[in-house]
């Protein structure tokens, strides 16, 4: 078999891999990302595209532990899409500046004096008439709105931009054996051909699972929270990237805008319509609810040409107590094996900091030259949207 080496292999190409790929290569790395499928085309394409600051796991009132941890994330995405950060993201699209939050007639109270608190000053701003989204601007509009300090990309274009920052380091490998030297794990076989690696990071989101299960490692546990989210694109429809304020501590409702080919919006709605109650219906009664959902919110919505669609997605993410979801990016040490899920897009720059601390503390340097085995590269995903509208 013919034996190929580099410092750090990847499995998994989805934005985490991506993004801790790219900026290896940028720190002199030697490094090979495997994807068994789509590049990005698990939990990453099928993303909001929203950059999270934490504004909307403080609904409650109170700045919590998983809003503290992500609040440097807008920060440090907003640099690399002007060039000057970690990662050269130019050229990505911005869908929206901002996401937004509005509160709905009598709940409108409720966040006044919240978002005027010492502790929010500088991530949201109170916005009005004109500087509404379109789909707000309305007469009938009875509500406030916030700008929060956030992002929405157009994640088709981020996937591709990380493609081109990891250059020839992508490997299609739909199958893969561990390979073990002196009774060690230190590469893996794809077809017929050994890559053996100073380090192996696995971060293949759901696909973790499995590539756990073939190391026959038991730890750490995966679980998966699952969504349920509806699509809906029609003519009349204009950008929105907002939340919708519920009675609870989650977003009613929150809705990302994608431009699709024929030049027409399309709607994702997430939030809690695709939590517990949403993921327990069919796909005609998640529809149903999610057009009453719209009626009642924005009854001046003309939806009588609407096309309308679900997607069932699972959250992988490592195993919490009550399937809470976890505060941060996660990373396991095993030997020369490194296990992580961001958790979350916008912590793909967590999870890309926590494997750099475990190679600065292992004293993992560059050694390796840079040479791709002869194997095929990986297809980009196409947007979520594609054969469901």
């Amino acid at each position: 078999m013919a034996h190929f080496s580099t410092d750090i292999l990847i499995l998994g190409g989805g934005i985490a891999g991506l993004w801790l790929n790219a900026r290896l290569r940028r720190l002199g790395y030697a490094s090979l990302v495997l994807e068994s499928s789509y590049l990005g085309g698990g939990q990453t394409v099928k993303s909001q595209g929203i950059i999270h600051g934490g504004t909307k796991y403080a609904l409650q009132g109170i700045l919590t532990g998983s809003s503290e941890a992500i609040a440097e994330m807008p920060k440090r995405w907003r640099a690399a899409l002007q060039g000057a950060g970690e990662l050269d993201l130019s050229g990505v699209r911005v869908l929206s500046k901002a996401h937004y939050l509005w509160s709905p007639g009598s709940l409108a109270s409720n966040l006044t004096s919240f978002f005027a608190s010492k502790a929010m000053r500088g991530r949201v701003t109170a916005t009005a008439g004109k500087d509404l989204p379109l789909p707000l601007q309305n007469p009938a509009f009875k509500g406030r709105v916030y700008a929060l300090d956030e992002l929405v990309l157009d994640v088709p274009s981020l996937i591709q931009r990380l493609v081109q920052l990891c250059g020839d380091s992508l490997i299609q490998a739909q199958h893969l054996e561990p390979f073990y030297q002196d009774q060690q794990l230190s590469g893996v076989v794809v077809e017929g051909q050994v890559i053996q690696a100073q380090r192996i990071v696995l971060c293949a989101g759901a696909g973790n699972a499995d590539l756990l299960d073939q190391l026959a490692l038991t730890q750490p546990h995966m679980q998966t929270r699952p969504l349920h989210m509806v699509l809906v694109k029609a003519p009349s429809l204009q950008p929105l990237y907002a939340h919708c304020l519920g009675v609870g501590p989650k977003p009613r409702i929150t809705i990302t805008s994608h431009p699709t080919a024929d030049g027409q919006w399309l709607w994702y709605l997430g939030g809690d319509l695709a939590e517990a109650e949403g993921v327990a219906r069919d796909s005609a009664a998640q529809i149903h609810q999610a057009r009453r959902e719209l009626e009642q919110l924005l009854p001046w919505l003309d939806l009588s040409q609407s096309q309308w669609a679900t997607l069932r997605i699972d959250r992988a993410e490592p195993a919490q107590s009550g399937l809470v979801r976890p505060d941060n990016a996660f990373l396991s040490e095993q030997g020369r094996l490194l296990i992580g899920w961001p958790t979350k897009l916008a912590l793909a720059p967590d999870l890309s900091d926590r494997v750099l601390n475990a190679l600065e503390a292992a004293q993992i340097r560059p050694q390796a030259s840079v040479i791709r085995p002869n194997l095929p590269v990986p297809s980009v995903s196409p947007p979520f949207w594609e054969g469901l509208l």
